[in-house]
């Protein structure tokens, strides 16, 4: 254990987010440009803002608001549509509905706005993937706990087909996460707390309008991340918060029918609801932010080996109760991009790496 603080910078990016309140939710990307884009919720003014980056270390950058008409942006999910420009999903909690903004440039100064599911109540713990047909397919949760997958019919995504997964008697799908398989097809995982299982869904299709399940770990679990690794295999970050840790599952097989789970931190459970972020790194191994709620620290895992059965861990900032709602990226100098929330300091930050690592002293030989 140890800091990373003399490998990184950290930058304030919007001082006025936390002021309404905890739930700052963030999530970044790289842009066509090779500059990061954040799309947060600010919890101030309950609007959707995205952070255009001006370098790669984000320490200059633009912010501009998407949508401020009620309150909106909860569990915002970005991502690069096939046309170069962001597109993210997020959740109007003003009038229950999954939204998307298609970015009208790269720095998206502006977006075209629509409203993918009008059902009361469908939209919450919202993942955004883009499908190997060039498409958006966003995962969310749903009025009484069902499951829904949206798959874009455009690219701008003004419509949508829904689709309901996993039929379940009492299915609660809560902290969806989506990514594409090495097959080509979606792999979500979520939480069904009816069967207190995480499971994954892998879709039988692009459009996600059918699949099949598996139960991967029974517990209680939030702050799921799934990604796809250099071996083809899902791999998943999440937290189980009865026992307060920090796990990792990498998946069997491309259906991720089955996964070797490793236990990597004792992190806490408390009162908050946590998250951790999952991305591979450019030497090809897992890199994990996520919220040490025993310390209440932003905390890296860099993976020792593709499975990530065991990491080399770090506080990267410990400057009060900070890392909350954390999200990465690798950016196009190969080091990860961080953003979280300060609840301390109610400021949305950007941490960025200087090694793969996320660690000091790091000799290359």
């Amino acid at each position: 254990m140890g800091t990373g603080r003399d490998v990184f910078s950290i930058t304030g990016i919007d001082y006025t987010v936390g002021t309404g309140g905890s739930w700052v939710m963030t999530s970044v990307t790289i842009g066509v440009d090779g500059l990061g884009l954040i799309a947060y919720y600010q919890d101030n003014g309950y609007d959707l803002n995205v952070v255009h980056c001006s370098n790669v270390a984000c320490t200059a950058f633009t912010i501009s608001t998407l949508d401020s008409i009620g309150e909106v942006g909860v569990y915002p999910s970005v991502a690069i549509g096939v046309d170069g420009l962001g597109f993210i999903s997020y959740y109007d909690s003003t009038n229950g509905h999954l939204k998307v903004a298609h970015c009208s440039d790269i720095a998206c100064t502006a977006a075209t706005v629509s409203t993918i599911d009008n059902s009361s109540g469908r939209g919450e713990f919202d993942s955004l993937t883009i499908g190997a047909d060039g498409l958006g397919l966003i995962s969310y949760y749903g009025a009484s706990g069902a499951f829904w997958v949206a798959h874009c019919s455009n690219v701008n995504c003004t419509t949508a087909s829904i689709n309901q997964l996993d039929l379940g008697p009492g299915t609660r799908a809560l902290y969806t996460s989506a990514t594409i398989g090495a097959d080509g097809l979606p792999l979500i995982s979520y939480y069904n707390s009816e069967e207190s299982y995480l499971k994954v869904a892998h879709c039988s299709d692009v459009a996600c309008a059918s699949a099949t399940y598996s139960s991967i770990d029974s517990g209680t679990f939030q702050g799921i991340s799934i990604t796809v690794g250099t071996d083809g295999r899902g791999i998943i970050s999440y937290l189980d918060k009865v026992n307060g840790l920090l796990k990792v599952a990498h998946c069997s097989d491309i259906d991720c029918s089955s996964a070797t789970i490793s236990t990597i931190e004792v992190v806490g459970g408390g009162s908050w609801t946590l998250q951790t972020s999952m991305a591979i790194g450019s030497d090809g191994l897992g890199f994990i932010s996520y919220y040490d709620d025993n310390n209440a620290d932003l905390r890296v895992a860099h993976c020792s080996n593709v499975m990530c059965t065991a990491v080399t861990s770090y506080i990267l900032d410990g400057t009060g109760i900070v890392g909350l709602w954390t999200s990465v990226t690798i950016g196009v100098d190969g080091f990860p991009l961080i953003s979280y929330f300060d609840y301390g300091h109610r400021v949305l930050n950007v941490a960025h790496l200087s090694n793969v690592f996320g660690i000091p002293n790091v000799r290359y030989r």
